[in-house]
């Protein structure tokens, strides 16, 4: 199965919580945040190219990104470098990769991440990343990554997925829930069973296809119309035209929170999504403004 996985890694955020550390010009997963040598994309790319040897990657992200992309992961190819004309969440952004990718590769096995989470245990990561696509391989289902909290963390939104009778990393979602309060969150950990909603995604392209036309209907219309574009001369001026049209929705809110065949793949590696100063603080042990301000 191995040739046959695709990474989509999304990198059109501007990061505007860590402002002025992230700016506009040039967004936090274009940064070496953590002073380790690498930007974010540079180690979510490392990350996966390690978990999933010969996978074939693409990134989606801002027209006036891409010359990111080609400074910092030279080795994907142009037609891979996916330039969004506008932004539109998430659910367009999946929408048109996982499209390019099943008019070339029709059968292919689909993992979408951000390109901006922390996650230092490649090993373990990797195998849970495997796990999550052996599982979407031949089904209709549509998985996502769920962390196991340490703590009643009120920035990230949770997935409740009951604690099955047989031990299985991979359960059936019961409900998606909204970033809580603290007092809700320290319920939801006290009951068990609720889990971070990392952001990352496993699915065949074929299976989000099949939601996409159910539950965001409207998206998919759009990526009708582009499809024949694709891998043409023609693509950029299409995407232009259609790309704006798109709802402006999340994919957890067009798909996975609708869909009966949304799963959750459970692990307790170490993650954070990096997403304020606190967080950064927490993993490097500096002041994450102080090492910008010396650069």
């Amino acid at each position: 199965m191995q040739n046959n996985i695709h990474v989509v890694i999304m990198a059109g955020g501007v990061g505007s919580r860590l402002f002025p550390l992230s700016t506009p010009e040039r967004p936090k997963q274009f940064i070496d945040l953590l002073g380790c040598g690498e930007t974010l994309i540079q180690l979510t790319y490392r990350r996966f190219a390690e978990s999933c040897p010969g996978a074939r990657f693409w990134v989606v992200t801002s027209a006036a990104y891409v010359h990111f992309i080609h400074e910092q992961l030279p080795d994907i190819p142009d037609e891979q470098i996916l330039a969004e004309p506008v932004a539109r969440n998430t659910a367009p952004c999946i929408a048109y990769a996982c499209r390019k990718i099943r008019c070339k590769y029709p059968d292919a096995m689909i993992a979408v991440t951000p390109a901006d989470a922390y996650v230092p245990d490649h090993k373990a990561f990797g195998e849970s990343i495997r796990e999550a696509l052996g599982f979407a391989a031949g089904r209709e289902a549509v998985v996502c990554v769920g962390i196991t909290p340490t703590r009643p963390d009120t920035e990230y939104g949770y997935i409740k997925a009951p604690v099955p009778a047989a031990a299985g990393n991979v359960r059936k979602v019961d409900t998606f829930k909204e970033k809580p309060s603290r007092e809700v969150a320290e319920g939801y950990l006290a009951e068990g069973g609720y889990y971070w909603n990392a952001g990352i995604f496993v699915w065949s392209a074929s299976a989000i296809e099949a939601q996409l036309r159910r539950f965001a209907p409207q998206i998919a219309g759009v990526m009708d119309s582009l499809e024949p574009s694709l891998y043409t001369p023609g693509e950029e001026a299409a995407l232009t035209e259609l790309f704006p049209t798109c709802d402006k929705i999340s994919i957890d809110y067009a798909v996975m929170e609708k869909s009966p065949d949304s799963y959750v793949a459970v692990v307790d590696w170490e993650w954070s999504d990096l997403g304020s100063f606190a967080a950064i603080r927490k993993v490097t042990g500096r002041d994450p403004l102080e090492g910008i301000e010396k650069k």
